[in-house]
C-alpha cells in the first residue's frame, strides 16, 4: 500500500476508534443516569435515545475500526497474525462488537420503562456493566496500540 493511502487508512482507523470510545462512554453515562434517577420519564427517554446513538455511531464506528484495522494489519509490517498485540486488539474489537450485539439491549430497556414503569435494578446495572466492559476493552486496545508490547506469534 502506498504511504499516503496507508496514512489515510491509519487516520480513519484512529478517528473511528477514538470516536467509538466516546460513543460508548456516552452510553455508559446515559445508562448510569437512567439507573440512578428517580425520574422514570427521564430513564425512559435515555433508553429511547440509546438505539439512535448505537445505530448512528456505535455500529458504523466499530465496523470502520474493524475494517481499517484488518486492512492495516494485512498491508503493514505488523501483520494481522504476526504480533500478539495486534491479535489481542482484533479479538478485543470483535468482543466489543459481540457485547454490543448480545448483551446491550436499549430497546428492551425502553420497552421495560414505558408508561413510567421502573425497570429491574439488576437489569439496569447489567446494561451499565456491559458498556463498562466495552470501555475497558477499548482502552486496553488503545494502550496496546501505544505501547506495542514485544512478542511474536510467528
Amino acid at each position: 500500500m502506498r504511504p499516503r493511502i496507508r496514512k489515510t487508512v491509519l487516520v480513519i482507523h484512529i478517528v473511528a476508534s477514538v470516536a467509538l470510545v466516546g460513543e460508548v462512554w456516552g452510553l455508559v453515562a446515559l445508562n448510569t443516569a437512567a439507573a440512578l434517577t428517580e425520574d422514570l420519564e427521564l430513564a425512559h427517554s435515555a433508553y429511547r435515545l440509546m438505539p439512535i446513538l448505537v445505530f448512528a455511531g456505535g455500529i458504523p464506528l466499530s465496523l470502520t475500526a474493524l475494517a481499517t484495522g484488518i486492512t492495516l494489519g494485512l498491508t503493514s509490517h505488523w501483520g494481522l497474525f504476526r504480533h500478539y498485540w495486534v491479535v489481542i486488539k482484533l479479538v478485543l474489537l470483535v468482543a466489543v462488537i459481540c457485547v454490543g450485539m448480545f448483551l446491550f439491549d436499549p430497546e428492551g430497556m425502553a420497552a421495560a420503562t414505558e408508561g413510567a414503569r421502573p425497570a429491574a435494578a439488576t437489569r439496569q446495572w447489567g446494561q451499565v456493566a456491559a458498556l463498562s466492559t466495552q470501555i475497558v476493552m477499548l482502552l486496553v486496545a488503545t494502550a496496546l496500540s501505544v505501547f506495542k508490547p514485544r512478542g511474536k506469534l510467528r
